[in-house]
């Protein structure tokens, strides 16, 4: 059986208990899955003890372990780094991911690895997109609540501009996505709008959280702008939704 060429480890990882019940049969029967990562060099690995060497391998794209490159070339004006692909293999519980392209990845771990204070205001960006509601609540309660104060708090995570997505906020990413519940979320947390504007159900579900306006008297998240130029209301105005497009515009200070 092939092993890990970091930590010659095999290439399988151990399921908890939990995990191990929604499993039948075959590997997971002995309590383990694959996790096996090739790279185009022919190297395999455990997926995240190629994460871990990501700020490594971001300076030059080559194998941690043969030190041959790993990257290639597409004609896409589109990429965000210059054409450029990490292609693997990946093979874990879910089956087997062809052609899995783990550059953008390895960008957001080795910026991750420099600023660690950003990795819950990547979480957050990640709620916003999906529309966890109840996740932001969570993530927001615990950075203030927590005693030792070294990361982001509440107010500049809500108005966090992601500098690996074009330095968008979150009402930004939630107004792409169409996540109605996260921009009236977003904007009763983090916009100067009063809160007689705010629909019953909005302001039933922030009370039902506990979610009061605290944060509110920041910067209007509003008027934060991507790396474009354009407020989250330009892009409302791009899909057609006028309404919601007066909204994200009104008053604004």
């Amino acid at each position: 059986m092939d092993t890990c060429k970091l930590c010659s480890e095999s290439l399988t990882v151990q399921l908890d208990p939990e995990e191990l019940e929604q499993f039948e049969g075959g590997s997971s029967s002995m309590g383990s899955v694959p996790d096996d990562l090739q790279l185009i060099c022919g190297c395999h690995m455990h997926w995240q003890c190629l994460l871990d060497e990501s700020p490594q391998i971001l300076n030059k794209l080559h194998c941690p372990s043969c030190d041959n490159s790993i990257a290639t070339s597409v004609a896409s004006a589109s990429r965000s780094v210059s054409g450029t692909r990490v292609p693997t293999r990946y093979h874990n519980e879910g089956g087997v991911q062809e052609d899995l392209d783990i550059l953008p990845l390895i960008t957001e771990e080795a910026y991750l690895d420099e600023h660690p204070e950003a990795r819950p205001a990547r979480a957050f960006m990640t709620m916003c997109a999906e529309g966890d509601v109840f996740g932001i609540n969570d993530l927001l309660s615990a950075v203030d609540d927590d005693e030792d104060g070294e990361g982001l708090s509440a107010k500049p995570i809500l108005r966090y501009q992601d500098p690996l997505d074009e330095m968008k906020s979150g009402l930004h990413v939630a107004v792409e996505k169409g996540q109605e519940e996260i921009i009236w979320l977003l904007l009763w947390l983090a916009s100067t709008l009063p809160t007689d504007i705010f629909p019953e159900q909005i302001t039933q579900m922030a009370e039902t959280m506990g979610v009061g306006r605290d944060t509110a008297d920041g910067e209007d998240i509003r008027n934060l702008r991507d790396a474009q130029g354009q407020l989250a209301s330009d892009l409302a105005r791009n899909t057609g939704n006028v309404l919601l497009t007066d909204l994200l515009s009104a008053s604004l200070p």
